[in-house]
């Protein structure tokens, strides 16, 4: 069936998973099982769980998701996942159990001709200070050892409290310091030498033509899932942005 359409590979990211929002789960278990078998390849940029505990956490969910994601793997389309700030724990027995290779935040990869710069995009919202000193501090190797060494009920707990004040902090912040800072991006472009950088994180879905260094570059945002799917197409002929009807 592949062989019947043109090349294309799929971009998702903020699904934000999470057994609280069944519905959710479902429509990406029907994408994986549907028009994801069709691709060259699936991309994951990052909060594919609205909370990763660790690779040892036996919620039948998450268990779900893992096998989803083999099952697309053993149909011939590779997988690719990076981690967001809210799954940064996923490790080296998620990827051997869903058959996932895991992509650092800011690879470089070549599509059909073209390198691309792919990112989460928190790394690139420089303005939410508070923000940033946190992920420095979760993401120091030293830390990321002691989370996944602490008991599950644990992890709960922290991922509880990580999740209030996400939301507590989401509510106060200026709405503009949420969003990407443009020194930050064109840093990005620079560092890479790319034209185009696609990220997620901000669930701000837009296209966005740039200028850097006067050089026309574009920065593609991919969408959340929680009221419909989001998916970026891409091949030979182009791309586009789409939503996924629940």
């Amino acid at each position: 069936m592949r062989g019947l359409r043109p090349a294309v590979t799929l971009f998702v990211s903020d699904l934000h998973l999470d057994p609280a929002d069944p519905a959710i789960a479902r429509q990406f278990h029907d994408f994986l099982a549907g028009e994801a078998r069709d691709a060259d390849a699936l991309y994951i940029l990052g909060d594919l769980f609205e909370a990763w505990l660790g690779d040892d956490d036996p919620d039948p969910a998450a268990r779900a998701v893992v096998a989803d994601l083999r099952a697309l793997v053993d149909a011939g389309v590779p997988c690719f996942v990076m981690h967001g700030n809210r799954d940064f724990l996923i490790g080296e027995r998620f990827c051997r159990e869903s058959g996932a290779t895991l992509l650092a935040d800011g690879t470089v990869v070549d599509l059909y001709g073209e390198r691309v710069l792919l990112m989460h995009g928190d790394a690139l919202c420089i303005d939410d200070a508070s923000y940033q000193r946190l992920r420095r501090i979760l993401r120091n190797p030293a830390v990321l050892w002691s989370l996944r060494h602490l008991g599950l009920p644990q992890r709960r707990a922290l991922a509880r409290r990580l999740r209030a004040g996400s939301r507590a902090h989401v509510g106060t912040a200026p709405a503009e310091i949420m969003d990407v800072n443009a020194g930050a991006v064109a840093q990005a472009f620079r560092a890479a030498g790319v034209r185009t950088l696609i990220h997620g994180h901000t669930h701000r879905p837009a296209v966005h033509e740039l200028e850097v260094d006067g050089g026309a570059v574009r920065r593609i945002v991919l969408g959340d899932w929680y009221t419909h799917g989001s998916v970026l197409e891409w091949s030979r002929e182009g791309f586009g942005l789409r939503n996924l009807p629940r």
